[in-house]
């Protein structure tokens, strides 16, 4: 606690500290318009420094009291190609600049962060970063961070629990730990948060989220394993509001409701912006083959957020970012008792306070920045995890998150070709507290993680090389671990991009996110332990690329074929180890043998028509240990070759149509495969289950009906997975094992709801 007052107390002294900026009256004013159309919301930044803004709802925008000077002023946003053009700025003098910008349809120009640390355009990324934009979310009806990620090529989002709901994220197959979840790609998910982490990020919260396949550690450290995903905030641009309810039932007696609400000021010199959020969600439970016992839980939850930044002259930028998220989840039976009064309960109450603090600071020549970051948040939770009306079952759990980092980039001329050079020191600190007394389990875990790390990236007209390192010194870890890593593009005359990329990964021996969670499976409970000699886990990562885009106005596409093979020594395996005095099943983490991951990741695009899109990706697979993994003790239960939950073919689709300027007709859908599930069984005669194969679609139509005194009113309805397509064969009763659950994570789902948004 004593670290996040430290970190207000700092931001405040510089802020109280600022100096006063001399003003140079040079003021750059402008539109920006598309097939004729004004266009709003397009972002206008002065490059090299830290000065930009928005344009309005009528497609103007204005920059004033700018620095005198030649520099680039540089117009993008998401569905146009960026264009750039040089401004002299003189002072007391007002210029005009307008844009025309042509669609970019296939969203090639989009700004990333993720591929190195730096802003830079999709196309530009030495490696594949695809992007999740809040239409997305909007098109799904998602309205958490849980829902939309099922959307993008190679990831897969499932239910790991059927009482509680645990959702964990998979890429390429591998389970959620292996993947490094960011905030503003500072590594924010611990091993708690980790737990319902996907369901406590609001969509109102969200920007883009940036999702970059395969090893990462050498850039973000341990755990990118598997691949990063990166949740980049809503920073304010313009001046905006938009209030969003709607209610969905799974049937009768389970209903939901969701409510998100954002808001964006920004001052009239663009000096400062605010923008804030919030959110409400109640969901009733639902018992799919009525045995009385809630196959989704009881869920309500709230969060409320802010980021705002302040400008110090046209070089330095001071960013704040505070979110405070409450939540409340329980599954079982007898909903109104209390907890130990049910005969299943899980049942488990959060209250998340995070805070965010940086300084960037642009070099006078332009061709550099200097950002330094603080990050911290502190996760309370009191818990419940028991069966048969066990009074023992309470638990407390507290964690605390501080990181600490500094990156400096120089644009420069080095050996062959211009290059990017990043280097950067990051120290990762995490304390974790858990208490179950009645089950007799304690953890009292600190983490230290101090790490720093160099790139360099080359280019020339059709080739980048990206070349980078970094070094962790983990306090659980012996040795300093060495990530490296090298990514190779070439451009074919902008018709074809091939990459080529190399990157490692580790995982430390420690407490993960479902070491948190306690299954009641056969009226005990399923806790996990870990091995006294458990050492890390290391992957090696290597994946081929060809990326083929046509932008042309007549039908824009782009067909994405990605070939992936990674290999994991020291594989972390979960083994019947006995049982504890109580009676309850101890899961041992063990380093067991290696396993490899290889398959091909297809994705397109395709614009057909002005007003129709169509998205879609698959996956094939194979995930393998080299040897077999005996994950249960039982007599006759059969030992794993493979990964299990991680089928070998899954996908997904979307398609938007716009058949009349008011409305919009959104259609999606994901493909499961058939995978191995272990199947714990109340009489011991534990089993792998080869699951069905599902196809989950759904559609939502809205309208846009009234616009008034500046405000558009949206109406929408839709239906969540139209067939039904939803596991047959849950367990039933007390005994049931509640994590044999597998499939789409909600039934058929009916919503309506309605939108209010002003601005741009």
């Amino acid at each position: 606690m004593r670290y996040r007052y430290q970190i207000i107390i700092l931001f405040l002294s510089l802020l109280i500290s600022k100096t006063i900026h001399a003003q140079s009256d040079a003021n750059i004013t402008g539109h920006v318009i598309s097939k004729g159309v004004h266009i709003p919301g397009i972002t206008i930044i002065l490059k090299g420094t830290l000065l930009g803004t928005a344009t309005d709802h009528t497609g103007h925008y204005q920059l004033r009291n700018l620095p005198v000077g030649e520099y680039t002023l540089r117009a993008q946003g998401i569905g146009f190609i960026s264009e750039e053009k040089s401004v002299s700025l003189n002072k007391g003098k007002t210029i005009e600049v307008n844009f025309e910008l042509a669609p970019d349809q296939i969203q090639l120009d989009q700004v990333v962060v993720s591929a190195n640390r730096n802003e830079t355009s999709r196309r530009d990324a030495p490696i594949i970063v695809n992007v999740l934009t809040p239409k997305l979310f909007e098109n799904t009806q998602s309205s958490s961070l849980a829902g939309g990620l099922n959307f993008q090529t190679g990831l897969r989002v499932e239910s790991s629990c059927q009482n509680c709901g645990f959702p964990q994220v998979r890429i390429n197959g591998l389970e959620g730990p292996y993947s490094q979840i960011l905030i503003d790609s500072r590594p924010m998910f611990s091993a708690l948060n980790g737990v319902y982490g996907l369901e406590h990020i609001p969509a109102s919260m969200i920007e883009r989220v940036e999702v970059v396949r395969g090893g990462g550690s050498a850039i973000y450290g341990s755990n990118a394993v598997a691949g990063t995903i990166n949740i980049i905030t809503r920073e304010p641009l313009t001046n905006s509001f938009l209030m969003d309810y709607s209610i969905q039932g799974y049937s009768k007696n389970s209903i939901g409701h969701n409510f998100n609400m954002n808001s964006s000021q920004v001052s009239d010199d663009n000096q400062s912006g605010l923008v804030t959020y919030a959110m409400f969600r109640k969901q009733d439970p639902w018992d799919a083959n009525n045995d009385g016992f809630s196959e989704i839980g009881k869920n309500q939850a709230g969060a409320f957020g802010l980021r705002g930044f302040l400008n110090i002259g046209s070089n330095n930028k001071l960013t704040l970012e505070l979110h405070y998220i409450n939540e409340e989840r329980r599954g079982g039976d007898n909903f109104t008792l209390q907890p130990h009064e049910s005969n299943i309960c899980e049942m488990a109450r959060h209250n998340i306070t995070g805070l965010a603090l940086s300084w960037k600071h642009f070099s006078k020549d332009n061709k550099g920045y200097f950002n330094l970051y603080s990050s911290t948040q502190y996760t309370d939770r009191n818990s419940y995890y028991g069966a048969e009306k066990n009074p023992d079952a309470y638990g407390r759990t507290s964690d605390f998150i501080l990181v600490n980092g500094l990156q400096y980039t120089r644009n420069h001329n080095l050996l062959f070709a211009p290059g990017t050079l990043t280097v950067g020191a990051e120290h990762n600190f995490n304390e974790l507290k858990d208490a179950m007394p009645g089950y007799n389990r304690s953890i009292d875990q600190e983490v230290n993680i101090i790490g720093a790390f160099a790139q360099n990236e080359w280019k020339t007209e059709h080739m980048t090389i990206l070349a980078g390192v970094r070094a962790d010194k983990h306090n659980l870890l012996d040795n300093i671990v060495i990530s490296p890593r090298l990514t190779f593009k070439y451009d074919f005359d902008n018709i074809l991009q091939t990459r080529m990329s190399f990157g490692t990964g580790y995982r430390a021996p420690q407490a993960y996110d479902e070491d948190l969670h306690i299954a009641a499976v056969g009226g005990e409970v399923h806790l996990i332990s870990l091995a006294d000699d458990l050492g890390p886990e290391r992957s090696y990562t290597i994946s081929f690329s060809g990326d083929l885009y046509n932008n042309s106005k007549e039908m824009p596409a782009n067909l994405l074929a990605e070939v992936f093979y990674t290999h994991l020594s020291d594989v972390f395996i979960l083994e019947e180890k006995g049982l504890t005095p109580q009676g309850n099943v101890i899961l041992e983490r063990r380093n067991g043998p290696g396993a490899t991951v290889k398959g091909i990741n297809l994705e397109g695009k395709l614009i057909p028509a002005k007003a129709i899109s169509l998205q879609a990706g698959f996956t094939f697979q194979k995930n393998n240990y080299e040897e077999p993994v005996y994950w249960s003790d039982k007599e006759g239960a059969e030992p794993a070759t493979k990964m299990m939950r991680s089928p070998e073919t899954y996908g997904y689709f979307t398609f938007t149509a716009s058949p009349v300027k008011s409305l919009n007709l959104a259609l999606t859908g994901t493909y499961t495969g058939t995978m191995d599930v272990p199947h714990y069984l109340a009489d011991g005669h534990d089993r792998l289950e080869k699951t069905p194969n599902f196809f989950d679609a759904g559609f939502k139509i809205s309208y846009n009906a009234v616009k008034f005194a500046g405000l558009t009113a949206e109406f929408y309805g839709g239906v969540k997975n139209v067939f039904n397509s939803i596991q047959s064969d849950f367990d039933s009763g007390v005994y049931r094992d509640s994590k044999y659950i597998y499939g789409p994570r909600e039934p058929r789902t009916i919503f309506f709801g309605v939108k209010i948004n002003r601005g741009s």
